[in-house]
């Protein structure tokens, strides 16, 4: 690993750490917040070249007060503020058994914020990423993504919250949305929404450190547990789908052979601790359905039965359309493309003019036979496409079914 890699790696572990530190210490999470960042950026240019200091996370919080202070002598509005911090002497280390981390990440998931914002903050406050690149992530202006995140932090600003990790009722509320950001960040990274590039392998790497730091502060919540699992279980499949030139390898054309198998057995057993508690959710029976595709040592010996059993389960716990969808590939798959048809016309209402509802009927009408239909509805769902990757494989298939290009 390069020094720079190192050096990125080390900043994105520590990031959460400072900004709690600092919050807890000056009562400021705003400031904090920008303040550390103006200290990463500081050790990512620094570090590489002149060496990680001895005590790394000291040297972070030591820059990001010595800004924080700087702010706030800037403002006159400020004086009395400023008076209090003065006199104040940052120390050269910090109690080694205190991590803020989770307390950050639960801030950062506010339920007031909305999901773009908390994804954001999240991702700047407890992945560490600059706002240029979260940007760059999701295709934006900078100064787009610069707004997000400063309406999300006056949002937490003026609901008053304390800088403080919630417990009992809140924190069960609070633990959803950050399970739901979590699952968000994955999902922008697994097939992004925009842009020539199926895959965000960034932001799925972050997604799972942030889960991995979740769930080694709730070791015995279930969906906790399940997500991680479901993250590493799709995860292992990264490199197989998509060939070399990055066009898009569908499911059952994938090498397995490529697949992670380590990864896929880590989320397999997370998979069985979540279970053990016998609290099913919906991000475990996710995690069941990538397993069972997981363990298919090929397309063929994959258990669709068990996989359409389960997306039942799914969708009577979410009533989530996309699940629907989602069964309906199962069940065309162990009892006929007749039995699935039906299940995709039955949330038509809700879902027929997106690119998924398309492209699964076009699927399945071509499972019956219907080339023509199925060349129509694959080639709308190209037109509704907004990733190229997505795109450029459903032209292919129209090609296909109309003749004019390669089977």
């Amino acid at each position: 690993m390069s020094p720079t890699h190192a050096v990125d790696d080390l900043l994105r572990t520590l990031a959460p750490q400072v900004v709690g530190i600092v919050s807890r210490r000056f009562g400021d999470f705003n400031g904090a917040e920008d303040a550390t960042q103006e200290a990463l950026i500081a050790a990512a240019r620094r570090w590489p070249g002149e060496g990680v200091p001895d005590q790394p996370r000291a040297w972070l919080v030591r820059v990001a007060s010595r800004r924080l202070v700087d702010t706030w002598r800037s403002d006159s509005a400020r004086r009395e503020r400023e008076a209090r911090v003065v006199a104040w002497d940052v120390p050269a280390t910090d109690a080694p058994d205190r991590d803020d981390s989770l307390t950050v990440l639960f801030l950062c998931c506010h339920p007031a914020l909305t999901p773009a914002s908390a994804i954001a903050l999240t991702l700047r406050a407890v992945g560490g990423l600059t706002t240029a690149e979260i940007a760059r992530a999701f295709l934006v202006p900078e100064a787009t993504m610069a707004q997000r995140i400063s309406r999300a932090k006056t949002q937490i600003r003026q609901s008053g919250e304390r800088f403080r990790m919630p417990s009992g009722a809140d924190r069960d509320q609070r633990l959803r949305s950050v399970l739901h950001v979590l699952y968000l960040v994955f999902n922008e990274g697994y097939t992004s929404t925009r842009g020539e590039q199926l895959q965000r392998v960034d932001l799925c790497g972050e997604a799972i450190r942030m889960t991995r730091l979740l769930v080694a502060g709730s070791p015995s919540d279930p969906e906790a547990l399940g997500l991680l699992a479901l993250m590493l279980l799709l995860d292992a499949r990264r490199p197989a789908r998509t060939d070399v030139s990055g066009r898009l390898v569908p499911l059952p054309e994938q090498d397995r052979s490529l697949w992670d198998r380590g990864l896929a057995a880590e989320g397999v057993d997370l998979l069985g601790r979540a279970m053990a508690h016998r609290d099913v959710g919906e991000y475990q029976l996710q995690a069941a359905i990538a397993a069972a595709h997981d363990r298919a040592r090929s397309a063929e010996a994959t258990d669709w039965s068990e996989i359409s059993e389960l997306y039942g389960l799914l969708e009577s716990v979410t009533g989530n359309p996309v699940v629907t969808l989602n069964r309906a590939v199962a069940v065309a798959m162990a009892d006929g493309p007749e039995q699935g048809l039906r299940l995709v016309d039955s949330v038509a209402d809700r879902l027929g003019d997106t690119q998924r509802w398309l492209g699964v009927r076009g699927h399945l009408l071509e499972m019956v036979g219907d080339t023509d239909a199925a060349a129509d509805h694959l080639e709308r769902a190209a037109s509704v496409a907004v990733n190229v990757a997505e795109q450029r494989h459903l032209l292919a298939q129209v090609a296909r079914l109309r003749h004019t290009g390669t089977p």
